[in-house]
């Protein structure tokens, strides 16, 4: 489990380095490094239960597209933004910037965890996971929106994109971007109808993503 937690930053690194085709991009150092402090405190704080859970999802995928094409976008955004910053500066990005996605970057991820810690049935695919006695979560960040980890993870994507240093690299964001918000709808829509309890907070928390806004 420990592997599957730290593969991701791993496999980030070696695409972005890889196509950089160098090694002092010290921004680029700092988004692994908080993604790696992301990863380790999400092994040692959140709850077991969830970890396996998003490691090896049970039955009732209703979203079997999301997943395999976000990791295939982030994929690609890591390669073009290594070979823009490193390789060509087709379109580089201010260093304040990047500071200040690096700091964005590493608030969005603190918030994920938040999001992550509260959420116990906080799953990486879109299921009922009626298997693990799942309830309406309304604590933490779930008291101001419905899919706070979504709000959060969405931030993440743009403030450390902008970190990498191309804004070549974003385009494939903007896809990822895309899958996200279909797949809150899809997620939000099928609890109101399956979980019990959700229709009624869903009638005091209004707002599935930003507060006051959608």
């Amino acid at each position: 489990m420990v592997i599957a937690f730290v593969a991701f930053p791993a496999v980030a690194g070696a695409a972005y380095f890889s196509a950089a085709g160098r090694l002092d991009l010290p921004f680029a150092w700092g988004v692994l490094g908080v993604l790696a402090v992301f990863s380790l405190l999400m092994f040692l704080t959140t709850d077991p239960g969830m970890r396996r859970e998003r490691r090896r999802p049970g039955p009732g995928n209703r979203d079997r597209l999301t997943r395999p094409a976000t990791l295939l976008l982030i994929l690609a955004h890591w390669i073009i933004a290594g070979l823009d910053a490193g390789r060509f500066q087709w379109s580089p990005v201010p260093w304040p910037v990047q500071l200040a996605g690096l700091i964005g970057y590493a608030l969005a991820m603190a918030g994920a965890l938040w999001a992550m810690r509260a959420n116990p049935f906080y799953s990486s695919v879109v299921r009922i996971q009626a298997d693990r006695g799942q309830y309406p979560v309304t604590t933490g960040p779930y008291r101001y929106v419905r899919h706070p980890g979504y709000t959060f993870t969405m931030l993440g994507i743009v403030f450390g994109g902008l970190t990498l240093g191309s804004w070549v690299g974003m385009v494939p964001v903007v896809g990822g971007m895309v899958l996200f918000v279909h797949r809150t709808l899809l997620e939000d829509s099928m609890l109101r109808r399956e979980l019990a309890g959700y229709a009624e907070y869903a009638g005091r928390v209004r707002y599935r993503l930003v507060a006051g806004v959608i």
